[in-house]
This record gives structure tokens, sequence and C-alpha cells, in this order.
């Protein structure tokens, strides 16, 4: 079993490296053409979705409804997995990720994030609000977000979440923008966490939840309004983590 996982890894991180390696002249034009950032980003999306293909692995995605086209949000997710990052790029429309800035040491990698999306070094206020303007900017350019609230992958006890950061909920309020509440259902079960970096084959599960919007909030509603989202997101990884589908529990799994 093991063996078999490891094999499924590296065949994971080839079709992960080729396919980024085949679109990265793409990206560079995209990058370095002014005005065509946000089709690097579509490229961004179209390869998410055949890196998912490719390596045989089905994502359920659910209330994608909730998504109304050309309209910009906040979309918030819980963050236990690597993986989460390339789950996050199925996310619809033109999309901003708000990562770490440790994400600007990969080689190449690093390169094509911190100029299509924003990284942060949170133990820097100077930092944060640098990245707090870029995002306020980016809002205005018509994109929407992608933050995981937590901060990073933090807690040693999934599905249970750590408790959610301030600052995607304050950005919400003061761009009036809704929030979406993502839950990312399996993906602490597909690649842990647990330092061996090793891959399970088994379907994903991802939950796009109703909008909740924040027109008329003030700063005074950030607290409510973390505490919602985190509720909501962490009461979906329960109800899918406690009773599996049918499909889940026969594994479909390595």
């Amino acid at each position: 079993m093991i063996l078999i996982r490891r094999i499924y890894t590296l065949y994971v991180f080839l079709v992960f490296c080729i396919g980024f390696l085949l679109v990265f002249p793409l990206l560079l034009i995209f990058i370095w053409v002014p005005g065509l950032k946000k089709f690097g980003r579509k490229i961004n999306r179209i390869w998410a979705k055949t890196f998912f293909v490719l390596i045989f692995m089905r994502v359920e995605l659910e209330g994608k409804k909730n998504i109304e086209k050309d309209k910009n949000y906040v979309f918030v997710a819980n963050h236990f997995s690597y993986l989460d990052i390339a789950m996050m790029g199925l996310v619809p429309g033109d999309v901003v990720f708000i990562g770490k800035s440790s994400i600007r040491k990969i080689p190449l990698f690093g390169y094509y994030f911190r100029k299509l999306h924003i990284a942060v070094n949170r133990t820097s206020p100077r930092s944060r609000g640098e990245v707090l303007v870029r995002a306020k900017k980016s809002i205005d350019q018509g994109s929407s977000l992608v933050i995981f609230p937590e901060g990073g992958i933090t807690t040693t006890n999934p599905p249970q979440m750590n408790r959610f950061k301030d600052g995607a909920f304050s950005l919400a309020i003061d761009k009036q923008i809704p929030i979406i509440p993502v839950t990312l259902s399996f993906n602490h079960l597909i690649l842990p966490d647990d330092g061996r970096f090793l891959f399970n084959l088994r379907t994903a599960k991802m939950v796009f939840h109703k909008p909740i919007l924040t027109e008329g909030k003030t700063s005074k509603d950030v607290a409510s309004l973390r505490e919602t989202c985190f509720e909501i997101i962490q009461q979906q990884l329960w109800e899918d983590n406690t009773v599996l589908s049918p499909d889940n529990q026969s594994l479909n799994t390595l």
C-alpha cells in the first residue's frame, strides 16, 4: 500500500511540475504585457482543472450556483493540506490569492505567484499594510480574493480548524463585498500534513456556501462575521467527516 502511494505521489509531483513548466512561458507573456494579468489567472484555472483530471482525482463541487458571474467576493476556506491551494484554483471567475511570503522562494512558481497574486509576510506590519492596499486594488479592478483565514496550515487535529484571523472579514466589510465560505472536506485525508507527503487517491469535495452579505456592516461586525464563517465551514467539516458517503467509505483510495 505504501509503495503504491509513493508511486502515485511521484506521478502527481511529475504532473504538477511538467504541467507548470509547459504553461510557464505563456504565463510570462501575460505577466510582462501590461493589462493581461487577468488572462494569466485564467490559465491558472485551466491548469488546475487539467491537473485534477490528469491525476485521476474526481472533485465534487457543491454550491457553484451561489457564485454570480462578474461579481466579486472574498472566498475564505479551511486550510489543512498543501492540496488546498491547487483546489482553490477551481474557484470560478478572476481570483487573486493571498498567500504566505515563503511561496516567493519556490523557483519559477514563486515568481509567477508574486506577479499574479499577493504574498504576505504576516510578521511584518509593513507587508500586511502593502497587502491590504494591493487587495483593495484587486477588488476595485473586478477580481475576487481567496484567503485562508487560519493563517496557514496551523491545526494539528483536522477536521477541527484553528480560529480565524480578522483580515479577510475586515477587508470584505471595508469594500462592502460578500464573503463566500468554502469547505474543503477531505484534503486532509488525501494529502495529510504529516511530514510524509504521500497522496491518497480518493474523491475530493469542495462546498461553496451561500454568500454572506456585508452591506451596511462596520468594523464592529468583524468578530460576528468571522465566527459565522467559522461555524459554517466547521459544521460542514463535521458532517462530511462524521458520516462519509458510500463512495468515500469504499475508498476510492490507494
